[in-house]
């Protein structure tokens, strides 16, 4: 049983055909994006004792919101750490390890909600759900570079898709797992839990069993002998990458793209009621709670097109020009939204951000594709860990700059909660022009 999770027993044999492969890297990320749903569990959490509603012992939000932070953090950590583990012993040990970790962390959660004690929730679902979520989500990358050498933007772009989508499935499976364990005193919390446990190890575990690597000197069919491709074994490996400025560049570009992303989708609801309240366009035009879910949602599917979309036009035009793109046409986008507020044309403020969406998942699935361009396919699983201690750093960032900016307009200066958006929106659009300039740095190794 060890040996079937030797790196050797999932070399793929001869005439294996590749598009098997995207799969088992979806079966991965499409569980694992469950964390970008994890929200719609902060207020059954919030009133575990008083079941409708949060009476004295409950956990307040702030409590329960550092457990996306904790896991957030723990997914670039863990990618960090494991990166080249991962690269030693091959993409199936580690995604068997993600499993149990990503699955336990909800059956350890469970036990915290049982005995009411929120530190179980940070170490299950923050921590050792944290680590299923970094190794979870580098191991597939890394092996569909490799099975995709003439279109790795394209075969990025296909796992992570499922990670930006995995919040579509998992959020509506949590509610109404939710309400059907729910008791007149039971929220339903732990029972929903261990039933994503089990449902989320189960289809992990076909990701495990069908994952394959290609053999060393193998290449696409249909690709003429003469034709050069990146081999297994050339390129930089991980300590190598970071000493050059390259990396860093890089990590600039990751973490200020999605610092202006991840800030405003964090207040994609409150921002839309707030700049398109009844004060500000009437009650008949004034949106509300359930118009606000929707835009929330529709921001998801944008993320999640966006990320095969934006990766597989990067085969095209390029990395370095996709985040040219990213970067200015986003700057223009986010001085633009408080426009669109005055104007009360609630239409081009959806619009706007749902391209601004796009760009947001389309980051996340051109970088890896990024790195194999300029370091090779050698250790890019473990350059690609690396690089994500700046999606941690940007969770961080994000929406602390616009949680606190705009608390300190309303409390300290007065302003009208419609107003208070507009120097975060500026501030954004300031970021991400640094980044255009940190992206346009950027040059082949080779040229040095």
């Amino acid at each position: 049983m060890i040996a079937f999770f030797d790196k050797a027993r999932t070399i793929a044999p001869a005439n294996y055909n590749r598009w098997r492969v995207p799969p088992a890297a979806l079966a991965i990320h499409l569980c694992i994006g469950q964390i970008y749903a994890y929200s719609v569990f902060n207020k059954p959490l919030s009133q575990l004792i008083g079941v409708d509603h949060p009476t004295q012992g409950d956990w307040s939000l702030v409590q329960i919101g550092y457990i996306f932070s904790i896991a957030l953090f723990c997914l670039g950590a863990s990618a960090a750490v494991f990166g080249r583990w991962l690269e030693r012993v091959g993409p199936r040990k580690a995604m068997f390890v993600s499993a149990l970790c990503f699955s336990g962390g909800f059956f350890l959660s469970a036990l915290g909600v049982w005995w009411h004690r929120i530190e179980l929730l940070y170490l299950g679902n923050g921590v050792l759900g944290g680590i299923g979520l970094g190794l979870g989500y580098i191991s597939p990358v890394s092996t569909l570079i490799k099975w995709f050498p003439d279109r790795p933007g394209m075969a990025t772009g296909m796992a992570i898709m499922g990670f930006g989508g995995g919040a579509l499935v998992a959020a509506p499976l949590s509610i109404f797992l939710m309400d059907f364990f729910k008791t007149p005193g039971s929220a339903g919390v732990a029972e929903t839990f261990v039933t994503l446990g089990v449902v989320y190890l189960v289809c992990m575990l076909f990701g495990v069993w069908s994952i394959r690597i290609p053999p060393e000197g193998w290449r696409p069919p249909g690709t003429p002998a003469e034709t050069p491709l990146v081999s297994a074994s050339v390129g930089l490996n991980a300590d190598e990458a970071i000493r050059t400025p390259q990396f860093y560049l890089l990590f600039a570009v990751l973490m200020l793209n999605v610092t202006a992303g991840i800030g405003v989708l964090g207040q994609a609801s409150v921002m839309i009621q707030e700049m398109f309240s009844e004060k500000t366009v009437g009650a008949q035009r004034a949106i509300g709670v359930a118009a606000a879910g929707g835009f929330v949602s529709l921001l998801s599917l944008f993320n999640m097109a966006g990320r095969f979309f934006w990766s597989s036009l990067s085969d095209k035009i390029g990395r370095r020009n996709t985040y040219a793109i990213f970067f200015l046409l986003g700057a223009v986008l986010y001085i633009l939204v408080p426009q669109t507020g005055r104007m009360g044309n609630v239409v081009l403020f959806v619009a706007a951000f749902c391209l601004i969406m796009s760009m947001y998942g389309g980051g996340f699935a051109t970088i890896p594709a990024y790195l194999r361009d300029l370091f090779g396919v050698r250790e890019v699983g473990a350059i690609h860990g690396r690089l994500l201690l700046a999606w941690s750093m940007a969770a961080i960032l994000g929406p602390q700059l616009v949680n606190n900016i705009r608390a300190y307009q309303i409390e300290t200066l007065r302003m009208p909660a419609a107003e208070a958006y507009s120097i975060t929106m500026y501030l954004m659009a300031g970021l991400l022009l640094v980044g255009f300039v940190c992206n346009w740095l950027i040059r082949p190794l080779q040229q040095e």
